[in-house]
């Protein structure tokens, strides 16, 4: 076959890229390493020291109000946590608690002003949907490499690739959230002279607060997709059982590890879900 161009040196260029930027910013990646290396030290390490049984009271009676009453919930985030508690696998519940929360949180915060950003522009959101559909097609495992370079291992690049996998839905559906607001709504509130704060956020947010929640639980969903693969670059938690099972070929072992990854997901999703629903009165 003929060699009609030279190979064009993406890989090279890339890594060049990645080397310059690990240079140049290690002043900035450093603290961050540091500070919310040990901020989630600090975290993962109260959240292990309180009482599994206090722990296992608060989610089932924030259970029980969030559903609305009903027992569903609450029983069986009863059952779950006590069988995970049961499988000495609950160090490893918190770790991995904490590592979706404080990913989750990151990534709303980053998520809702890009996505009020896009809803305000067409300019922007010309420019950001790309990125987006880009973030979300890259397989999760590419995110390791970066993560790595900027931050070594452990908790900390663990989190910063879930930050970039799981925020794209957040932006997505508070874009879509606020163009879906009524137009008359927003011609009202034109009307009486609202400034454009104002009618952000006591007309557009609150009228999108659905929407927008839909694109909060889908990224708490995904950040949680994300454990077993930042387990790979030192993340602790039921991700680590998972991968250290995998290796060893150990079936039983790596099955209640993912047991405990549903159990957490399916709470994760109720809590956020019944957040989003109107309780009949």
């Amino acid at each position: 076959m003929l060699d009609f161009m030279e190979k064009i040196k993406i890989a090279e260029a890339v890594s060049a890229f990645t080397d310059w930027i690990t240079d140049t910013f290690s002043f900035l990646f450093n603290p961050i390493k540091n500070q919310l290396g040990n901020f989630m030290d600090w975290f993962s390490d109260k959240l292990a020291a309180i009482p599994p049984i206090i722990v296992i009271l608060i989610v089932v009676i924030a259970a029980f109000f969030i559903s609305g009453k009903r027992v569903g919930l609450p029983i069986f985030s009863l059952i779950g946590l006590w069988l995970i508690y049961n499988q000495e696998l609950w160090e490893e519940l918190m770790f991995t608690f904490a590592l979706v929360l404080v990913a989750s949180i990151l990534a709303v915060i980053i998520g809702v002003p890009f996505g009020i950003l896009m809803s305000k522009s067409r300019t922007a959101e010309s420019i950001i949907t790309p990125i987006l559909d880009f973030m979300q097609t890259m397989p999760a495992f590419v995110y390791l490499i970066p993560a790595v370079a900027f931050f070594g291992i452990g908790m900390v690049p663990g989190i910063f690739a879930s930050v970039i996998f799981a925020t794209p839905p957040t932006v997505r559906f508070t874009n879509l959230g606020i163009r879906q607001v009524s137009k008359e709504l927003v011609e009202a509130s034109d009307a009486f002279g609202s400034t454009g704060s104002q009618k952000l956020f006591k007309v557009e947010l609150p009228m999108a607060k659905r929407t927008i929640m839909a694109g909060i639980n889908q990224t708490v969903m995904l950040s949680l997709s994300m454990v077993v693969i930042a387990s790979m670059i030192g993340s602790p938690g039921l991700g680590r059982e998972v991968l250290s099972a995998l290796q060893r070929a150990q079936v039983g072992p790596g099955f209640v590890a993912g047991i405990g990854i549903v159990i957490l997901a399916i709470i994760i999703d109720r809590f956020t879900q019944n957040l989003n629903t109107e309780k009949k009165k």
